[in-house]
C-alpha cells in the first residue's frame, strides 16, 4: 500500500468523490478546518470538479496560506482511470481506492447513500494521509499502454463466454423439437439445417428454423472476432519483425512462452494481468495473485483458512491451470518433484491444495526469471 505523508505542505485541501453515470457528489475539507462541504455535480463535469477544487485552492490561499495541495481520492470502479490521469494533469495529488479493503459499519442496517459514502471516503482520505496504514488500501494504476494491453485478453474472455452462449442457445432450440445430433461447435454444422426433421419425423417448424439460422449467423460473428483475438494474442508472445512492426509484440510475454509448458495464451495473461507491474518480494508477487495462505488464530483456534483468492482473478485462473500443465512438461524440474513429494499417493482434495502451493512457487519462479534472469530450476526451454 502506499503511503503519504504531509510532508511540507502548509496547507491542503481534501476531496473525496463519490461517482455514478447520473451524479457526482464530492466531499470537500481543508486543513485545519473541522467542517465538511457537499457538492453536487452532473456525471462527467470534469470541468465542473477542477472549476470547484480551483475555488476551493484559492479560497485556502486568500486565508494565508503559502502553497495549497489539492489532494482528492475515488473508488475504483466504473470510470476506470481516465479520471485520474486527468487530474494528475491537472496537478492535483490523487489516489484511487480499493473499495473492498475499506471498513464498513457492521451494524444490521446502515445509512447508505452517496452523500454518506462520500463522507465516509472523505475520512478515510484524512486518515491515509495522516499514515495510518490500515486505512485503505490503493490501486496501482498502469499507464494507458498497460492499460490498453489487457484489453486484447479480457475481450477474449467475454466472447467466449458469448460462443458458449451462443451454442447454448442453439442447442436449446433444437432440443424443443428432440434434436440431438447436431453440434453448432463442430465446422459446417449449418450444411444439416437444409434437410432437418424433428425427431418424430415431421417438418422442422420454419419460424423456429429462421431462429436457429439467425443465432448461427451471431455465433459465425463471434467465431471470427475470436479468431482475430487469437491472432492478436500469440503476436504478442513472438519476436518477429512484423509483430515488433505492428506493435503487437509484447516483451515480458515472449520471454515466457520460450518456457516449455507456457503457450501463448497463458503467456499473455500473465504478462498483461500480473508482471506488468513491479513487485518488491515475492510475498507481494503472490498476494496479488490471491494463492497467499489465511490463517485464522483467535484465542486458542488455531487454523489455516485455504488462500485469500483477493487478487487478480485472471492470473490466479491461468497459474493454476500451468501448474497442471508444469507437471506434464516440466516434469524433471524442482517444482515438480517437490510436488511429488508433498502429494505421494494423495488424491482429492490433497492434490487440489497442493496444486494451489505449486502454483504460487511457480509464479514466484517466473518472476525470478523476469527479473533475474534466473530459469527455474531443471526447466527445459522450447527450441
Amino acid at each position: 500500500m502506499t503511503t503519504a505523508r504531509e510532508g511540507g505542505a502548509t496547507g491542503r485541501v481534501y476531496a473525496a468523490l463519490e461517482l455514478s453515470s447520473s451524479k457526482w457528489v464530492v466531499a470537500v475539507r481543508c486543513s485545519g478546518e473541522e467542517g465538511t462541504s457537499l457538492f453536487q455535480l452532473a456525471g462527467g463535469d470534469l470541468a465542473g470538479l477542477l472549476s470547484l477544487l480551483g475555488r476551493k485552492r484559492a479560497a485556502a490561499e486568500q486565508r494565508g496560506a503559502s502553497r495549497v495541495e489539492v489532494c482528492t481520492c475515488y473508488e475504483a470502479g466504473y470510470d476506470g482511470f481516465w479520471l485520474h490521469r486527468a487530474l494528475q494533469a491537472s496537478g492535483v495529488r490523487n489516489v484511487v481506492l480499493d473499495s473492498a479493503s475499506i471498513q464498513i459499519n457492521r451494524r444490521r442496517k446502515r445509512v447508505k447513500t452517496d452523500r454518506t459514502d462520500a463522507r465516509g471516503m472523505l475520512m478515510v482520505l484524512l486518515a491515509f494521509y495522516r499514515g495510518e496504514d490500515q486505512a485503505c488500501s490503493t490501486v496501482r494504476v498502469p499507464t494507458e499502454e498497460e492499460e490498453d494491453r489487457k484489453r486484447v485478453i479480457r475481450s477474449r474472455e467475454s466472447l467466449l463466454k458469448e460462443r458458449v452462449r451462443r451454442v447454448n442457445r442453439i442447442r436449446g432450440l433444437l432440443h424443443l423439437q428432440g434434436v440431438r445430433h447436431l453440434r453448432p461447435n463442430r465446422a459446417n454444422w449449418e450444411a444439416d439445417l437444409k434437410a432437418l426433421k424433428t425427431a418424430d419425423g415431421r417438418a422442422f417448424p420454419l419460424q423456429l428454423l429462421r431462429e436457429i439460422r439467425r443465432e448461427a449467423v451471431l455465433l459465425a460473428t463471434v467465431q471470427r472476432l475470436l479468431r482475430e483475438i487469437d491472432e492478436d494474442v500469440r503476436a504478442m508472445s513472438q519476436a518477429n519483425a512484423k509483430a515488433v512492426a505492428q506493435r503487437r509484440r509484447n516483451p515480458i510475454a515472449t520471454r515466457l512462452a520460450a518456457i516449455r509448458g507456457i503457450g501463448a495464451q497463458t503467456a499473455a495473461v500473465l504478462a498483461t494481468e500480473l508482471f506488468y507491474r513491479s513487485f518488491r518480494n515475492r510475498r507481494e508477487v503472490a498476494s496479488y495473485v490471491g494463492l497467499t495462505p489465511t490463517p485464522y488464530a483467535s484465542g486458542g483456534v488455531s487454523r489455516d483458512q485455504g488462500i485469500s483468492k483477493a487478487g487478480n482473478r485472471r492470473a490466479r485462473r491461468d497459474a493454476i491451470e500451468l501448474a497442471w500443465l508444469w507437471l506434464k512438461h516440466q516434469p524433471d524440474t524442482a517444482l515438480s518433484a517437490w510436488f511429488r513429494r508433498r502429494v505421494a499417493e494423495g488424491r482429492g482434495r490433497v492434490r487440489r491444495i497442493a496444486i494451489a502451493a505449486l502454483a504460487r512457487r511457480i509464479i514466484v519462479a517466473l518472476w525470478r526469471y523476469l527479473e533475474q534472469g534466473l530459469i527455474p530450476q531443471g526447466a527445459v526451454m522450447k527450441a
